[in-house]
C-alpha cells in the first residue's frame, strides 16, 4: 500500500445522487438524497475504504465513481478528466479506466460462458489485440490471480465461491484500469477464504500500482487492507482520516460506535461497547441538523438545528459540533 501523498488520480467536489420515489398515488413525489455534498480526492496507488451501515451511499458512491449513474450535482474528475460534464464518447473512454468488483460472485458472473471468454470479452471489444494476444493475455492474468490455465475452459458453476471472485477481479483487471471500486467483496466468501482474496488484492496493487476504493462493513477488513477511511452516515461524510489515525483515536461519535462493535482478540484494544439506540433514520425524512443526531449519546441542542461541517481536527476532517470533547474521552476503557 502507497501512503505517500500524489496527486490526485480521482477527486469528487460536493457530490450529490438524487433520486425522486413515488409516494403513492395522491401524494406528492420525495426525493431520497442517497449522496448528499460527499468530497474526497484519491492519488494513484492508494486505497480509500468507505465503511457505514447500510443506507448510509455506500453503493450509490460506487455507482457513481464506476461512471455507471450521473450525479445529481458536484464534480468528479478521474485522471484529470472531469466526468460530470464528458460527452458520451468521452465517457466510454473514461470507462476503461475504472473498472468494479461486486459482491456476490456467484451473481457477477455469466453462467453460460467459459471463464476465457469472459475474459477475452473486455479485450475483443476494447483493443486491437490479435486472438493469441488475447489469449496471451487471459492465460497471463489468470496466473496473476492464482488459477490455473486449465481453467480457462471451465464454467463458473465449477468452482468455489473464492475462485469465482479472484476470476471476477481478473474480468475486472483485463484492461489495466487505473481505479478498481470493489463493493464488499468478501462479504459472500468464508473467513477462511476473505484474507486469501484481501492479499490477492493487495498484490495486485503492489504489482501493477491501481488504486483502490474499497467499500465494506467490516472493519477488520478494512483496518488490514486501507490507507484511509471514509465513514459515512445517511449520505454524507462525518469522518474522514488515515487508517491508523483513525482506529486510534476516532473523533465521530458513530465511528466510535462501529470501532466498539469490531471484535478483537487483543484484550488491550478492546473498547467499550458503544451501544446505538434506534434505526437509521428514513431518507425520505431525515432528521433536521446532524442526521445523527436522535441515536448519539452527545447530542445537544445545537446538533437539532445546525447541520455539522466537515472539518479539519488534527489529522482527522470529522463533522460533528462536539468533537474536541470527543476526543479528550478515551476511547478504550481504563
Amino acid at each position: 500500500m502507497n501512503t505517500t501523498p500524489a496527486s490526485p488520480l480521482l477527486e469528487a467536489r460536493d457530490l450529490s445522487r438524487h433520486y425522486s420515489v413515488s409516494r403513492g398515488l395522491f401524494k406528492p413525489h420525495a426525493t431520497v438524497k442517497a449522496l448528499n455534498g460527499v468530497s474526497f480526492s484519491l492519488a494513484a496507488g492508494e486505497t480509500l475504504a468507505v465503511v457505514g451501515e447500510s443506507g448510509c451511499g455506500k453503493s450509490t458512491l460506487a455507482r457513481a465513481l464506476t461512471l455507471i449513474e450521473k450525479p445529481t450535482a458536484g464534480r468528479l474528475s478521474l485522471h484529470g478528466h472531469d466526468v460530470t460534464s464528458a460527452t458520451p464518447g468521452e465517457t466510454r473512454t473514461l470507462r476503461k479506466l475504472v473498472q468494479m468488483v461486486f459482491q456476490n460472485p456467484y451473481a457477477s458472473l455469466n453462467p453460460r460462458k467459459r471463464v476465457a471468454q469472459m475474459l477475452d470479452e473486455p479485450l475483443l471489444l476494447n483493443t486491437p489485440l490479435s486472438a493469441a494476444e488475447r489469449r496471451e493475455r487471459v492465460a497471463d492474468m489468470l496466473a496473476q490471480v492464482g488459477l490455473r490455465p486449465e481453467h480457462a475452459q471451465r464454467y463458473p458453476h465449477m468452482f468455489s465461491g473464492g475462485q469465482r471472485q479472484r476470476i471476477a477481479i481478473a474480468r475486472a483487471m483485463m484492461l489495466s484500469p487505473r481505479l478498481l471500486v470493489a463493493d464488499e467483496p468478501t462479504s459472500a466468501l468464508d473467513v477462511s477464504i476473505q484474507a486469501q482474496i484481501l492479499n490477492l488484492f493487495m498484490d495486485l496493487q503492489e504489482r501493477t500500482g491501481i488504486t483502490y476504493v474499497f467499500i465494506s462493513h467490516n472493519l477488520s477488513v478494512v483496518e488490514h487492507i486501507a490507507d484511509r477511511v471514509m465513514v459515512m452516515y445517511l449520505g454524507r461524510v462525518v469522518e474522514f482520516a488515515p487508517k491508523a489515525t483513525l482506529f486510534a483515536q476516532p473523533l465521530h461519535p458513530y465511528t466510535r460506535a462501529l470501532l466498539s462493535a469490531t471484535p478483537s482478540l487483543d484484550p488491550a484494544r478492546r473498547a467499550k461497547k458503544i451501544r446505538i439506540t434506534g434505526e437509521l433514520p428514513s431518507p425520505l425524512n431525515p432528521p433536521s441538523g446532524c442526521a445523527f443526531h436522535k441515536r448519539c449519546p452527545h447530542a445537544t441542542a445545537v446538533c437539532t438545528e445546525q447541520v455539522p461541517e466537515l472539518r479539519a481536527l488534527d489529522a482527522n476532517q470529522v463533522a460533528c459540533h462536539h468533537a474536541e470533547e470527543i476526543a479528550r474521552s478515551p476511547l478504550l476503557p481504563a
